[in-house]
C-alpha cells in the first residue's frame, strides 16, 4: 500500500473517459494492492470518496467511505465501498443541493445538484455484484465519484458560480458567503 499522488484539476486524465474493468483482472495482487492504495489515499486526504483518475490511473473504480470526515462534519455515515465499473440510475426526479470540494480541486466548495435517489450497481473488490439504493449524502458522493470516470468535475456542474468558496471562507461563513 502507499500514498498516491492525487491528479489536480487541469491535468488531463481527469478530462477522459476511464475504461471498464476486465473482471479478471481482480484478483490479481496488483489490483488489489492498487484498492488498497487508493483506499488508504482517499482516508489521508480526508476524501469521503476517490476515483481512479484522480490517482492518474484511467479505471473505472471508486472507493468511497464516510467516518468522521473533518471535511464533510455533518454528513451522515457511510461504510467503506470499493466499486468497479458502477452504474447508476436515477430513482426519482427530485434533486438534493450540496456543497462539494474534490481532492482534485484541492479548498474549493460549491453547490450542486444531485438526483435525490439512486440505485447504484457494481462489483465489489472481489467481483461479487452489488445492488442497493442510495439516497441523500451518500447519493450524492458516488454521482461525484461517478462523474470522475466520465471526465467531469463537481465545477462543471455547479449551476451558480456565486456558490464557489474556499473552503477556509465556506467553514467560517457557510452557504450564506453565496
Amino acid at each position: 500500500m502507499a500514498i498516491l499522488k492525487v491528479a489536480r484539476m487541469g491535468h488531463p486524465v481527469l478530462r477522459d473517459v476511464a475504461k471498464a474493468v476486465d473482471p479478471a483482472e481482480l484478483d490479481s495482487p496488483h489490483f488489489q494492492d492498487f484498492i488498497d492504495s487508493l483506499i488508504e489515499t482517499m482516508r489521508e486526504y480526508d476524501g469521503v470518496g476517490l476515483a481512479a483518475p484522480q490517482v492518474h490511473v484511467s479505471k473505472r473504480v471508486v472507493v468511497m467511505e464516510v467516518a468522521g470526515n473533518p471535511r464533510y462534519p455533518d454528513a451522515p455515515a457511510a461504510p467503506l465501498r470499493v466499486l468497479v465499473n458502477p452504474e447508476i440510475r436515477f430513482r426519482t426526479e427530485e434533486r438534493i443541493r450540496v456543497f462539494e470540494g474534490c481532492l482534485s480541486i484541492p479548498d474549493l466548495r460549491g453547490q450542486v445538484p444531485r438526483c435525490a435517489r439512486i440505485e447504484l450497481r457494481a462489483l465489489d473488490r472481489t467481483g461479487r455484484e452489488q445492488r442497493q439504493e442510495l439516497e441523500g449524502f451518500p447519493a450524492a458522493v458516488v454521482q461525484h465519484e461517478c462523474d470522475h470516470l466520465d471526465g467531469v468535475l463537481f465545477v462543471d456542474r455547479v449551476e451558480d458560480t456565486r456558490t464557489l468558496a474556499f473552503l477556509r471562507e465556506f467553514q467560517r461563513y457557510g452557504s450564506d458567503a453565496s
